[in-house]
């Protein structure tokens, strides 16, 4: 992702609960070029993902602190300071699980990022919170020396979102990153402070509908039918297949080429619709396929029977080349091949 940084802000946000308080700057930073070059990579080199988020309110979309704030500083740029002073504030008052680390956290104004052939300006929220040790080589006298210093290390961005001057209407377009907290407390970036949600696009169709197909070949379907782990898995199989040879997706289309049983297609539609209500994730029955979110689900799709210890059988397509029996000596499953690989 290329972009060129415009105005960017430093303060330091602590965790509330344990009243560590906030330090505001009193000025933006004053960078040369080589280093708003550095900065750039170390803060949107982790936005890989085509996933992308919105903000979002229960009540009303100008109630969201962070949309809020931010529109403020599309409307007027020079406001830079006195919103990142309002986010982190607000960030601050997010900051209450024991485990939150404080840190620096940066409001960054990017101009000229492309998104989806567009051309918009962005603002950039991030949150380094762990430091590295590094090695400091000192050379005196005829002599080496070593000493060690704690800093960040531009390679690991802890936290961040990108808000792109786009659709301010439906909340922005928002990437978000968050490569440390996976426990409770992760929830304070992306659902209490940001509070977005999932866009509804096709990398959200497709995410979201593979997700549920997994869910009903391998949880709902053993419930209802006699099924085997080698058919489950034909099924898991001819569901990527689908996917990869598509460009569009149709639901109708998918239940007759991969499900193909009546009442094993009525109970997959019945299914979909507890799925979505218990969820609260709509998904619709025609959409267009996203390649990367395909390829992300896929590492999902678990097609291995496991027996009894250290015995695996990895199934990835020919379902008709593998019968499974029982006889005198115990359960069985016979393949049949060709060749040998």
């Amino acid at each position: 992702m290329k972009s060129k940084i415009s105005n960017i802000i430093l303060h330091l946000v602590g965790n509330k609960s344990l009243e560590e308080g906030m330090h505001f700057s009193s000025q933006l930073l004053s960078l040369d070029e080589d280093l708003k070059e550095l900065l750039s990579t170390f803060f949107l080199n982790s936005f890989t993902s085509d996933e992308y988020y919105e903000f979002f309110h229960e009540s009303e979309l100008d109630l969201n602190e962070v949309y809020t704030y931010v529109s403020r500083i599309f409307d007027n740029p020079d406001a830079l300071y006195e919103q990142s002073v309002n986010l982190a504030k607000h960030l601050y008052e997010q900051s209450t699980h024991p485990k939150i680390k404080g840190g620096e956290f940066y409001t960054v104004y990017f101009k000229d990022c492309i998104l989806d052939g567009d051309t918009v300006d962005a603002v950039g929220l991030f949150k380094s919170e762990n430091k590295d040790t590094f090695l400091k080589v000192l050379h005196e006298n005829n002599s080496f020396n070593l000493e060690s210093e704690k800093g960040i290390n531009i390679k690991k961005l802890d936290k961040g979102c990108l808000i792109f001057n786009k659709e301010k209407e439906n909340g922005y377009v928002v990437a978000v990153v968050d490569n440390t907290n996976k426990g409770i407390e992760a929830q304070y970036w992306v659902d209490d402070f940001l509070h977005v949600r999932q866009r509804k696009d096709e990398y959200a169709n497709t995410q979201n509908f593979m997700a549920f197909a997994k869910d009903f070949v391998t949880k709902e379907l053993p419930t209802e039918f006699e099924v085997s782990k080698a058919d489950q898995i034909d099924l898991l199989n001819k569901s990527l297949k689908f996917f990869k040879e598509k460009d569009t997706f149709d639901i109708e289309e998918f239940a007759n080429e991969v499900i193909e049983q009546p009442e094993v297609i009525e109970k997959f539609h019945q299914y979909k619709r507890e799925y979505e209500e218990e969820s609260q994730i709509a998904i619709d029955d025609q959409f267009t396929i996203s390649e990367s979110a395909r390829k992300k689900q896929q590492r999902s799709y678990k097609r291995v029977i496991r027996l009894d210890q250290k015995i695996q059988i990895i199934i990835d397509g020919n379902r008709e080349n593998v019968e499974q029996g029982e006889d005198e000596k115990g359960k069985f499953y016979k393949v049949y091949y060709r060749q040998e690989m």
